[in-house]
């Protein structure tokens, strides 16, 4: 070996210990923690850090680039210690971890600038990977991706549909590295260290696998270099590792999972162990590799779009408006890209590869995970990604949502067939928790638009938002009521009928506001009158205009076709609450069955029957 190769492995070895130290420091001070798993892969980011990856320490979102994704995000302290190396975090600050006031999290949150997506909750950083690599292809760069998984995550199916996506993508520039330690927290992993098995299936996914000792610096840089070279697909290095690496008491032995070692003797020990490991480097001081040339970022507005124009009267699904709406904005907007889970000609999102092509229209099949997964890598690069799917499918999302919201991603959903007003389908096609499940994160907004207009105006304010949105499309076709020149926006409502006779305020959403409607022409005929309000916003609301509308009809009734719990009907009430106004809500009460839509809306208490009776019973 040459002798400025040896001074540059040695000098990646120390910092490898040196990462090893502040582990350890940094958890043994905070109490609480993952050392031993940050030991184990250790040698993999000194080499990845200061050996491979192309970046510039001082500007962590520089958009050239190579992007690192910590998918075992227990292992937070190791990366935290590796931007100390590189200079950008006080080394000093590394045992502020897990203190109420830093940043320094147990697992990484996108509060820090060289985190993209939020990680910690096991299986979701490969899918991540998979969107920052498909950004890259977007804008045309060659900034490369990298995600450190934990062996024990890849039981998960989650790691596996984005296996598959990024091998049917061709990702050549996403290197997947697994710490394949062999322990989990509560015992071994499934596989243990039996790397065969692992590259007999990464192959069988038509990755290129590469096995190697993951405590080798040689091998880890000629495995990095490989997976470089590679032109035609991702590349995955199985890395055989040990957990607690480097301190002898702990190394390779179960029960360490999740435990600091205690300030001390303890401590001390392993710290006197580890420095002992340093070598002479020959004073070899390793920094990154400074990233290619930054280019202008595209042209958001390339080109005007023609908008599809409705008008009263006209009889379009919402779903499919929303499929025009995306594919007008794509067409003006290259940030733009749809993604779809095998359902394009259900949601309507193929109207965007239509015309905006393939280049930005993304297809994961039916795997829904990887869907939103791949959507927040995109948004964390600055993409404005559209996945769409039925809204009942999105609930196998749920917890790439969950970190979406936790990462505070730019990530606009869309379900679509939601409510039993999908009729003969039955309950396992129709949504009816999915307001409930979107509005429990506190940063998703909610949008629930009953008409094409409706649609195609809260669509454009989905992509002006900054922040996650979801909307909630339907399947039957629903009369234009609104103009080309109305006006919305997130956290308003509209009050669609209105008289000084009012005696109830009926609030409906998307198909259960034309119920409203036609219970209003009932009751007018009897000489009763109601204000009925669309709530397309369902989170935020416009919690001011509820209150007026309670006090000046005395009381508010709510219909939505969804469950009761955590829907429109929570929505107003926690709104209203506080004005002591009373709030009567119609909602599906019971598991539905197959039927005709307005057999199913009359059946489960939600028609414009339903909500009359409602109004007429003034007790």
């Amino acid at each position: 070996m040459p002798v400025e190769t040896s001074s540059r492995v040695a000098a990646l070895k120390n910092i490898a210990t040196r990462l090893r130290i502040d582990s350890l420091r940094s958890t043994s001070e905070a109490g609480s923690g993952h050392p031993t798993t940050c030991c184990s892969a250790a040698d993999i980011v000194a080499a990845l850090f200061f050996a491979d990856m192309r970046f510039d320490p001082r500007q962590p979102q520089h958009p050239t680039s190579d992007r690192f994704v910590l998918s075992k995000g227990h292992a937070a302290p190791l990366l935290y210690a590796a931007w100390a190396e590189a200079g950008f975090v006080p080394r000093a600050d590394l045992l502020s971890l897990r203190c109420l006031e830093s940043d320094l999290e147990g697992h990484p949150t996108p509060r820090l600038p060289f985190v993209d997506v939020a990680t910690g909750s096991l299986g979701q950083g490969l899918a991540a990977g998979v969107g920052i690599a498909l950004n890259a292809r977007r804008i045309a760069s060659d900034y490369r991706t990298y995600v450190l998984l934990g062996d024990g995550e890849t039981a998960e199916g989650s790691v596996w549909e984005a296996a598959a996506v990024a091998a049917h993508a061709g990702l050549s520039s996403l290197c997947a590295i697994i710490d394949v330690n062999a322990l989990g927290q509560s015992g071994p992993t499934e596989l243990g260290h039996d790397l065969d098995t692992y590259r007999t299936r990464w192959t069988a996914f038509g990755w290129r696998a590469l096995a190697i000792d993951g405590h080798d610096i040689p091998a880890i840089l000629d495995a990095l270099a490989a997976a470089r070279a590679q032109r035609d697909r991702p590349t995955v290095i199985l890395a055989r590792t040990l957990k607690g690496k480097g301190v002898s008491f702990i190394e390779d032995k179960p029960g360490w999972h999740g435990k600091p070692l205690r300030k001390g003797e303890e401590l001390d020990k392993a710290i006197r162990e580890l420095e002992s490991q340093l070598v002479d480097d020959g004073g070899e001081r390793l920094t990154p590799a400074a990233p290619g040339a930054a280019t202008a970022p595209p042209d958001p507005s390339p080109a005007a779009a023609v908008a599809v124009t409705y008008g009263p009267g006209d009889q379009v699904a919402t779903r499919e408006a929303y499929g025009d709406a995306i594919a007008r904005l794509g067409a003006s907007d290259i940030r733009i890209v749809a993604l779809d889970a095998d359902v394009k000609n259900s949601t309507f999102s193929e109207k965007f590869e239509q015309r905006v092509g393939d280049g930005r229209f993304v297809q994961t099949f039916i795997a829904e995970q990887v869907m939103l997964g791949a959507a927040m890598g995109l948004a964390s690069r600055g993409a404005i990604p559209f996945p769409s799917t039925f809204a009942a499918f999105l609930t196998r999302a749920y917890d790439f949502i969950r970190m979406a919201a936790i990462s505070n991603l730019n990530v606009k959903m869309a379900g679509s067939h939601a409510g039993v007003s999908i009729g003969e389908d039955g309950p396992s096609q129709m949504a009816l928790e999915d307001l409930a499940m979107m509005r429990a994160q506190p940063n998703i907004a909610v949008l629930y638009p009953c008409d094409a207009v409706s649609t195609d105006k809260l669509v454009t304010c989905m992509a002006e938002h900054r922040g996650p949105v979801y909307m909630r499309t339907s399947r039957p076709r629903t009369k234009v009521i609104y103009g080309a020149d109305e006006a919305f926006h997130i956290g308003g409502l509209k009050v669609v009928k209105q008289s000084a006779l009012d005696v109830a305020t009926v609030v409906g959403a998307g198909v259960t506001l034309f119920e409203a409607l036609a219970a209003w022409e009932t009751l007018a005929a009897e000489d009763v009158f109601i204000r009925v309000v669309d709530l397309y916003s369902v989170q935020p609301v416009d919690a001011d205009t509820l209150v007026h509308c309670g006090r000046e009809t005395g009381r508010i009734i709510t219909v939505e076709d969804h469950y009761a719990a955590g829907g429109i009907g929570d929505a107003v009430a926690s709104a209203v609450a506080p004005a002591g106004i009373p709030v009567t809500r119609l909602a599906v009460r019971a598991i539905p069955r197959s039927g005709k839509p307005a057999e199913l809306l009359d059946r489960y208490g939600i028609s414009a029957r339903h909500i009359a009776d409602a109004v007429r019973r003034r007790g």
